[in-house]
This record gives structure tokens, sequence and C-alpha cells, in this order.
């Protein structure tokens, strides 16, 4: 196949004494994600989205909960990792559409530097790369400020 599309889907729970880390970025907030890593929504659902077009299963299969050597790391690690899985098979990135339901705080002044970081670890342009944020009219779980979660869609092709 010339080309594989993949989607990825990602929720945790905002608490406190934790840092807030969104597409690679720390954001000033009272609050940050909860998980087994640093918990960031946003590059968790981009490495589903990735293993999802590979067709490899999803993202527990490469890096469960259960290995203490995934504790607290870096999700910029894991997304190199799982870019890694897509370059070995002969794919790039041909786009990638985001969208990040938080109810606060609001992330538009940190966008241009996610896309930076993504594309960086993604090895294209930060014009393939799309972010968007909306709250959830202050319904459910991110409405009511208790968690976020994250889309991500990929486009890759053969090279």
């Amino acid at each position: 196949m010339n080309f594989r599309i993949g989607f990825g889907y990602d929720v945790h729970q905002l608490v406190e004494g934790r840092k807030l880390i969104i597409g690679g970025v720390e954001i000033p907030f009272e609050k940050g994600f909860l998980g087994h890593s640093d918990a960031d929504v946003l590059l968790h659902a981009i490495c589903d989205s990735i293993i999802g077009a590979l067709a490899l299963g999803d993202i527990g299969k490469f890096f469960p909960d259960t290995d203490q050597s995934f504790k607290n790391i870096d999700s910029s690690i894991l997304l190199e990792r799982t870019f890694l899985l897509a370059k070995e098979r002969g794919y790039r990135v041909n786009n990638l559409d985001c969208v990040i339901l938080l109810q606060k705080p609001k992330i538009a002044p940190f966008v241009n530097q996610m896309k930076s970081k993504i594309a960086n670890i993604l090895e294209t342009s930060s014009e393939n790369i799309s972010i968007k944020a909306t709250t959830n009219e202050k319904m459910g779980f991110v409405g009511r400020e208790e968690g976020a979660a994250a889309y991500a869609t990929i486009l890759l092709i053969k090279d």
C-alpha cells in the first residue's frame, strides 16, 4: 500500500501535583495528567494513530503501564519509538490532524510550540500538522475539568 490512515484516541484524568504536558510542551497550570508516563494525552493519541495506521495494535502493546521502564517517561520518547516503526516499514508522515478536548487551560498560546516539537519528532514540516482545541461546553468529565481527551488522525505515505 502506498498510504495508510490511522486514528488515535487518549484520555487522562487531571490531578494536582503533576505537570501539565501536552504535545511535548509543559503548560503552566495547577493540575497535570495522571498516568504511568508523563501522561501527554496528545502524544499518546498520535502514537496510537501511527500504530493503528500500521495495523500493529495499540500503544499499550508497545509501552505497557506494567513496565517500570516507562514510569514517568517523557512521551516524546514514546512518539520517537513509535515513529521508528513507521520509518522501518518505509512510511513517512503526509499530514496529521489533532483535536484536544480540554476545558482549561487555554492552549492556543502553545500550539505553535507543540506543532514544532511534533514535526521535529515526525521528521516533517509543522505545516503538515494541525492541532485544534475545544472545550466540552462544560459537559462531561472534560467540562467538569476532571480530565482531557485527544484525537489524532494521521496519513502515512510510502517513501
